[in-house]
């Protein structure tokens, strides 16, 4: 992974960072994000994840809480919690947003306060920077609606992969730079002990029940392979139909799990021998790189070109639906293969550090608070 490529290096603007931080200014960011210890949602777990490194002597992070916040972000300093109810959120939390005046609002999603917080930032103007992160490939269906008006409109656009980055500028003009999501190694990590070469093979399946998923082309596997344990983590609008195929093919070797905390599906992710993800619509999934930290061997798509998986190496990206089918058979055919695609992929996924990339955040946040001072000065250029 390469640093990202707005980074600022002028003598100008080092000068004015090092002069903010013997100031001890503290950069006041707020995120519509939840804090909640039991929130799965990845792009929840991408700002938990960095909030938690992120310098608390150097930055104040306001979030958003339904429940019991992570402990490692209740025990953070200069860390505020905001109450998200049932009804109501809109309006006060965006007053409290256009009163504290972050520098920074970081991450925004499409949801009601998004909307709020554009309008007003077109309307009153607050001097908040609007940092947007692009965490689905872009086409005709998905670059429409809330999803344009962010990417326009705000400061700074970021990508969590090449892919990603590559669709912004094809229908956007602009060139994000990358910065990678990471993996939380307290819950995703190798196995400590080998697999029992007797065990019956398992694959598995995480991830939302949607119709970009394609959930069905898993259990169409399982029909395939009856001697197989199908395992199938997560929940979602498809799941019915899901298990209606299961009973209309007969297969006695599919286990639907449900929606699995993170804990527990790094558990399965070391019991599994494969995991099959044949969605053809992503940005750069955050189970392939779980999957990747427990040492397991992927298939997913090429569609997306997911850097998760190195194609041969540590996987398989399949054009289409019989190579995903083939490369399936490939490695659960061959334990020797498997063999070396396990110790690749827990290789492999050592590069997505969330150190590192807590990092790139901070450095990317600093320089935008530079950036955003530096125009607002008297006399400096449009």
């Amino acid at each position: 992974m390469e640093p990202h490529e707005n980074a600022i290096c002028n003598t100008d603007v080092l000068s004015d960072r090092l002069s903010m931080a013997h100031a001890s200014r503290l950069i006041r960011i707020f995120t519509p994000s939840f804090a909640d210890e039991t929130d799965t949602n990845a792009q929840n777990l991408t700002v938990k994840e960095v909030v938690t490194r992120l310098d608390s002597q150097l930055f104040q992070v306001t979030m958003l809480s339904e429940g019991n916040v992570d402990p490692r972000i209740a025990q953070r300093k200069n860390t505020r919690i905001l109450s998200y109810y049932a009804h109501g959120n809109t309006p006060r939390l965006l007053l409290r947003i256009l009163a504290d005046g972050p520098d920074i609002y970081f991450f925004p999603r499409y949801g009601p306060l998004d909307r709020a917080f554009l309008r007003a930032r077109k309307y009153l103007s607050p001097n908040t920077a609007l940092i947007t992160y692009v965490v689905m490939m872009m086409n005709e269906q998905t670059a429409t609606g809330m999803v344009a008006r962010l990417i326009k409109g705000s400061d700074q656009v970021y990508a969590n992969s090449t892919f990603v980055s590559e669709t912004v500028q094809g229908i956007f003009g602009l060139h994000p730079a990358a910065v990678y999501d990471g993996v939380d190694r307290r819950f995703f990590f190798p196995s400590p002990t080998s697999k029992d070469p007797g065990k019956k093979l398992v694959v598995l399946y995480a991830g939302s029940f949607q119709a970009r998923k394609r959930v069905e082309l898993v259990i169409e596997q399982a029909a395939r392979w009856p001697e197989v344990e199908f395992r199938l983590a997560g929940k979602g609008e498809t799941e019915a139909g899901c298990r209606a195929l299961v009973r209309q093919r007969g297969c006695g070797n599919v286990v639907f799990l449900g929606h699995l905390p993170s804990s527990q599906l790094g558990e399965e992710m070391r019991k599994a021998d494969a995991f099959l993800f044949p969605s053809v619509l992503e940005g750069h999934p955050q189970v392939l790189i779980q999957a990747s930290a427990c040492g397991l061997p992927a298939v997913a798509m090429s569609l997306y070109r997911p850097d998760a998986v190195a194609h041969g190496r540590t996987g398989f990206l399949a054009d289409n639906d019989e190579e995903l089918a083939r490369s399936l058979d490939l490695i659960l055919r061959d334990t020797e293969l498997r063999g070396r695609m396990s110790a690749a992929a827990a290789e492999h996924a050592q590069q997505f550090d969330w150190d590192r990339i807590t990092r790139q955040w901070g450095d990317i946040f600093e320089e935008t608070v530079v950036r955003k001072n530096r125009n607002s000065r008297p006399g400096a250029e449009d």
